[in-house]
């Protein structure tokens, strides 16, 4: 299943957090990342913006991220970082300004989370003296509010494959659609080209591309139709807005997952059999190219394969033995290479 997560900031206000944690529990995310220590949140009273925040959290079953430092504790009136096993958090992420052997001592307490870029393999080898439990070891990427700072798509897989080698669950963020975070506003992800990218074919891309486990939203908040399509992903399907010939029309809402040996042509519905009107013979129909995006059901001609459907994800030329049934809309169709390894999809007819 699809991990997801969202942000929430002190300098949002805690009517906005807890509006946030709402649309989030909602839309079935279960994760949020949150700071302790950014600079402009110095002057806030963190205890009394986001203890109610957090709550919310606990009893949505949100599991919170919080980036702190060492001056986190006194930040929270807390006599030690101990204390805050009593709070709502489960993931503490350590930047800066901690101990090798502090951190390992705490990572029995908590679920510790790395900074990925600046996790240096001579600090993963004496993680392994100081007998560290990996599975308790998370890494998760920075994003980047100032523009052509961000990494590329190939530097995030480079660094998390090392890193899932080991065993460590890897994260990173999208940037947003909707409310951006100040001062820049101008995006917060961790992929460049993320920017000001359609954030479900961001979070697509860092799954499949780069062996991501969680993929948080940066921004402080994304659209409806954002937030819709983030509560499909989360139990585990894409919609695909389409069109289908009237004598398909059974297939409206139909669920199908992609094979898990997945196809670079097309994608193949498992379900599909399932689909299918038993005893109905599917006679060919007059062939056309067929063009990415369109919707297939084999005929007759494939023998065993007849009824099988599938989704084409680039142009394939004629083929006499597949009908075209139907068409994915243009605005979907660029998620299709990402919908593989069995990910589900929702074909919808578009209204």
């Amino acid at each position: 299943m699809v991990k997801l997560g969202f942000s929430m900031y002190v300098s949002s206000g805690k009517e906005k957090n807890l509006e946030i944690v709402q649309k989030a529990s909602k839309a079935g995310l279960k994760y949020a990342f949150t700071s302790l220590h950014i600079p402009e949140e110095s002057d806030i009273d963190l205890r009394n913006e986001m203890d109610e925040v957090f709550e919310l959290c606990k009893t949505s079953g949100i599991s919170i991220i919080a980036d702190i430092s060492p001056r986190t504790v006194e930040k929270l009136g807390l006599s030690s970082i101990e204390d805050l096993q009593h709070s709502a958090l489960s993931h503490l992420r350590m930047d800066y300004g901690f101990e090798n052997e502090e951190i390992i001592r705490l990572s029995r307490m908590f679920n510790v989370v790395f900074n990925s870029s600046t996790l240096l393999p001579e600090q993963l080898n004496e993680f392994k003296s100081l007998n560290a439990d990996f599975t308790r070891l998370k890494a998760c990427h920075n994003f980047y509010p100032k523009p052509r700072t961000g990494l590329s798509l190939e530097k995030v897989r480079s660094i998390n494959e090392r890193l899932s080698f080991l065993g460590i669950t890897n994260m990173a963020f999208v940037a947003g659609d909707k409310e951006r975070r100040a001062p820049l506003k101008q995006g917060l992800p961790t992929v460049e080209a993320h920017r000001d990218e359609d954030v479900l074919l961001s979070i697509l891309q860092l799954i499949t591309m780069t062996s991501t486990d969680i993929v948080l939203i940066g921004d402080v908040d994304v659209t409806d139709q954002t937030w819709d399509k983030l509560k499909d992903l989360s139990e585990g399907f894409v919609r695909l807005k389409c069109s289908l010939d009237i004598e398909y029309a059974h297939l409206n809402q139909s669920c199908h997952h992609d094979r898990p040996d997945s196809s670079d042509y097309v994608i193949r519905s498992v379900e599909s059999r399932m689909y299918a009107t038993p005893g109905v013979i599917i006679e060919p129909k007059d062939s056309q190219p067929i063009q990415k995006g369109d919707i297939l059901i084999g005929n007759r001609g494939y023998l065993r394969y007849s009824g099988e459907l599938e989704v084409a994800r680039v142009d394939l030329g004629m083929e006499s033995r597949v009908n075209v049934i139907g068409k994915v809309d243009d605005e979907y169709i660029k998620y299709l290479p990402y919908i593989q390894d069995g990910l589900g999809f929702i074909l919808e007819v578009s209204e």
